[in-house]
């Protein structure tokens, strides 16, 4: 996650192109010359999807899986195309009519996932958050961007969202870094109160709540929070834009990130204690 999101796109296209001209190979064609020929297009045209210049459709993409006699590959390659359409969202466009909508845009996807994997290294995730912690980040986002004031829309919308906590029928696995018990987001009344819900939520039986302490000898170590829904996609949340991945072996890796980060992190007892070690040192 080290480069900027444009980047990272860009090279997502270049190993879709790779991973093409591997299974062309496989396939007994040497050359993007012999598959083009066989696939009926130009030369130019497979040597511009093979080198991440043009997206291949989803057309392209069953000639390939097709004619390289690996089927097999085809959802996997069309999930990979998909993502990269819809991996990079900037949040000036999310975010121009105000938050709100950015906030209603994902209560389908909330109402429909049954299994939430959430890890975030400096924040309480929304899904947790108190009414007076999320106003805190939500003033401090419109006033970063400039963007319409609609703070208490906003938190609505996000109140009503965590409604999904209460079904005893979804599992929610949370973790926090401790650092995110630490930074401060409001006064210290405002921290208090969002510390004290964590403890609440944290002894409902659907709920999963894990503190990887500031002295664990790390295993795992991401730059940025994601949250995986089911095991269908993962958001990643960049300073600047929304990244959406929907490929199987990609939401594979996050989900062997997020066990990676489970080991290490504590529950129960000790993840309690150290949330009152927090409010203590507040108040």
């Amino acid at each position: 996650m080290g480069s900027s999101p444009s980047s990272a796109v860009q090279e997502a296209r270049v190993a879709l192109g790779g991973r093409l001209r591997e299974i062309r190979k496989a396939g007994g064609f040497r050359t993007a010359r012999a598959f083009a020929a066989r696939a009926g297009w130009s030369e130019s045209k497979a040597s511009r999807i093979e080198n991440g210049i043009t997206q291949p459709s989803e057309v392209d993409l069953r000639r390939y899986a097709d004619l390289c006699q690996a089927p097999g590959t085809y959802s996997d390659l069309l999930a990979t195309a998909h993502n990269i359409e819809e991996m990079y969202v900037e949040w000036r466009r999310l975010q121009r009519e105000g938050l709100r909508p950015v906030q209603e845009a994902h209560v389908p996807l909330y109402e429909r996932t049954r299994h939430f994997r959430i890890y975030e290294p400096g924040v309480i995730p929304g899904l947790l958050q108190t009414p007076s912690y999320a106003r805190s980040i939500m003033s401090r986002i419109i006033g970063f961007w400039d963007i319409p004031d609609d703070t208490d829309a906003a938190v609505e919308v996000r109140m009503r969202r965590q409604r999904v906590l209460r079904d005893a029928n979804r599992r929610f696995g949370i973790l926090l870094e401790e650092a995110a018990l630490r930074s401060r987001f409001g006064d210290a009344e405002v921290m208090v109160d969002q510390l004290g819900q964590l403890l609440t939520v944290s002894v409902l039986q659907q709920i999963s709540l894990g503190i990887v302490p500031m002295t664990a000898d790390r295993t795992m170590w991401p730059l940025e929070g994601f949250w995986i829904f089911d095991d269908d996609q993962v958001i990643i949340e960049l300073a600047t834009a929304q990244v959406t991945v929907k490929q199987p072996s990609e939401v594979a890796t996050y989900a062997r990130m997020f066990a990676g980060l489970a080991q290490i992190a504590c529950y129960g007892k000790t993840a309690r204690a150290l949330i009152t070690e927090a409010i203590n040192a507040l108040e």
